[in-house]
């Protein structure tokens, strides 16, 4: 059985602004916002949160499934995916529109403002795991998508059975309080970061522990703090890898998330899990671009055991 993503498949715009937006943000002007940045340099790279999991799920041995709507202008991502030996049979393309697109200004503090347009994903409401043949999948990753095709799949996931994990992240600020109360019940797996669980308290109405026990694993990762695993009564600490730079942080949470399903595929426990998200989530931070990240297994192996030890389980990853 494979692991089957959802989600978004986009070209990156990724912009640096050599300031600090705070400095240019008035709070007692905020209901009248009108801000323009600009910004010195921009690349344009190969994106969308299920590509760059199911990108970072393959460096460790991985097979995932991409289901997703792209473009007419998919061609040249298409031949880059299969020279990557990544699966695109399920990635189906649309006549007449072009593949979603995110725009993202980052300044020197880390902090991002973007824009995502959602082009070709809008179509992704109308195509199912039915359809598609994929009922026996191990598990499905909802990863943010058209906000409709979400809570599709959140629903067909419950009616076939189908373990499924939940990871809204910039979706939230588009589903309600009642789409995530509906979506969000009998997920195998939540995943967000400690902002976005503070917005889907606030949306749902619900606790932090009101949504753990709505899920059986939630997952809240914390930055430079590292992420917090909870699962039934336990809470498990997950430290952060050490990066040798910072270059960009876009796609550090979908690496985090490539990583920590890699290595739950092959049976680790959820505290070896964490820690492999962790350092894959350091490896993107490292380099401009969500998916421009190289390791071996091997040398993957290596840096974990720098950072966190010895791990005898790692030797799993890679061997399917």
């Amino acid at each position: 059985m494979s692991i089957v993503v959802t989600g978004s498949i986009a070209y990156d715009y990724l912009m640096n602004f050599p300031g600090r937006f705070t400095e240019h943000i008035l709070p007692d002007k905020l209901q009248s916002i009108s801000l323009s940045f600009l910004v010195d340099s921009m690349v344009r790279q190969r994106g969308g949160v299920a590509a760059n999991i199911a990108y970072t799920m393959k460096l460790l041995g991985g097979d995932p499934v991409i289901l997703g709507t792209v473009g007419q202008d998919f061609g040249d991502y298409r031949r880059w995916l299969e020279e990557h030996d990544l699966r695109t049979d399920q990635i189906i393309e649309i006549e007449d529109e072009f593949t979603a697109s995110f725009f993202v200004s980052t300044d020197q503090d880390q902090n991002q403002i973007a824009n995502f347009y959602t082009g070709a994903m809008a179509h992704a409401r109308h195509i199912s795991l039915a359809q598609r043949g994929l009922t026996d999948a191990k598990v499905v990753i909802i990863s943010p998508n058209d906000p409709q095709a979400m809570l599709n799949y959140a629903n067909e996931c419950r009616d076939l059975g189908i373990p499924f994990a939940y990871d809204p992240s910039q979706q939230i600020a588009r589903l309600n309080g009642e789409e995530l109360r509906q979506s969000i019940p009998g997920a195998a797996f939540l995943m967000v970061n400690e902002y976005e669980a503070a917005i889907t308290q606030e949306k749902t109405g619900w606790t932090l522990a009101q949504i753990r026990a709505e899920v059986e694993t939630l997952v809240v990762t914390e930055g430079k703090l590292g992420s917090v695993i909870y699962r039934g009564d336990e809470e498990i600490r997950i430290p952060v890898a050490t990066p040798n730079e910072i270059a960009e942080p876009t796609g550090a949470g979908d690496g985090y998330r490539g990583g920590f399903f890699a290595a739950w595929s092959v049976g680790l426990p959820l505290s070896v899990c964490g820690r492999v998200g962790a350092l894959c989530s350091t490896y993107v931070l490292e380099k401009v671009g969500t998916s421009s990240h190289r390791f071996s297994v091997d040398e993957f192996i290596t840096r974990y055991e720098e950072n966190f030890g010895a791990e005898p389980g790692l030797a799993k990853l890679g061997k399917r």
